[in-house]
């Protein structure tokens, strides 16, 4: 047997000398202290999200209507008018559950950009399990988005199948702290979920240069479908990417948060959604823990954290990206 062979597990002592992340400090030491309870239905509720994006001018995709009564989903193609492709999601949805993308439409039939037809009584269906609250936060009653749907980068595209990619920047305290691009597969059914087999490469901050690599646990250099190389892609419009972010969280008032982005091929960057309680995959993407970062923000003066000076902050403390096993960070 290769002794040589990577493992995917670790010992305790590897992970915290790798500064690795866990649910439990994370909950503790970074979203219970930074995060004001208060504060959650700012980016709970994906409708108030957009109001204060709105009122700070951060850009997001454009609202088409609001379903919140089951009366209204009779009144769905008015709604919509002409316009053909839009996105229907819930809220106050997570993890991207309830979110369906139509790509054009047809009368009563609708169609996905996989070429899955829906018809009209299975969307109605559809709309009405958002409203009685099967894809919220503790299964309230919802409401029904309808918005834009964004016309991805062509470079970005060029990465991905089916669905649109999306990226994910932490930020903490005011400062970007890691970043990641999450890239849809055949396997994940167009869905940039890394849970149903979606690709993640990480996104070097200081440069906007992708790098790493990791499917299912596992690392790789190329996209499954796409063959594309993971590593040495650079993000379009980073640096505007990454003002829009720290807008966003000064917005929000958060000081834990992950940021969702897509950047349209004319407007940009267009945030998507905030987490208050952004997930530990992201460290799976960059090989390497968050801790460090996020230690190396917690030295810095307020006026260290305050405007144009958190630029000089992006650079990674450890240099280069580690080699922690993926397993374990998966776990974490």
């Amino acid at each position: 047997m290769d002794k040589r062979r990577t493992r995917f597990w670790a010992w305790p002592e590897e992970l915290a000398q790798s500064g690795i992340l866990g649910i439990n400090r994370r909950n503790v030491s970074y979203i219970l202290e930074n995060n004001p309870r208060s504060l959650y239905p700012r980016v709970d509720n994906k409708l108030l999200t957009k109001q204060i994006c709105a009122e700070h001018g951060i850009p997001m995709p454009e609202t088409y209507a609001v379903l919140g009564r089951h009366r209204d989903c009779v009144r769905f193609a008015k709604l919509i008018g002409d316009r053909a492709e839009f996105i229907i999601k819930p809220a106050s949805g997570a993890a991207g559950r309830g979110i369906l993308v139509i790509s054009h439409h047809n009368g009563e039939s609708y169609f996905t950009p996989g070429g899955r037809e829906i018809s009209w009584s299975d969307l109605r269906y559809h709309l009405s399990t958002i409203l009685s609250g099967l894809y919220s936060l503790g299964g309230q009653e919802d409401k029904v988005i309808v918005e834009q749907r964004i016309v991805s980068h062509p470079m970005i595209m060029s990465m991905a199948v089916e669905g649109t990619p999306d990226i994910r920047v932490v930020i903490y305290r005011g400062v970007p702290a890691m970043a990641m691009i999450r890239l849809p597969t055949c396997q994940s059914g167009g869905r940039a979920n890394l849970h149903q087999g979606a690709v993640a490469a990480a996104i070097d901050l200081a440069t906007g240069l992708t790098f790493g690599g990791v499917r299912e646990d596992r690392a790789i250099t190329q996209h499954p479908d796409t063959k594309q190389p993971i590593a040495g892609m650079q993000i379009p419009h980073w640096r505007e990417l990454l003002d829009v972010a720290m807008r966003t969280s000064d917005a929000l008032g958060m000081g834990y948060v992950g940021v969702d982005f897509m950047i349209d091929a004319d407007m940009g960057p267009v945030v998507l959604e905030a987490n208050a309680r952004p997930g530990l995959a992201i460290q799976l993407a960059n090989r390497q823990g968050i801790l460090p970062k996020l230690q190396a923000i917690d030295v810095l003066t307020p006026e260290q954290l305050a405007g144009e000076r958190r630029w000089e902050h992006l650079a990674d403390p450890n240099g280069t990206p580690g080699e922690v096993p993926l397993r374990v960070l998966a776990q974490g």
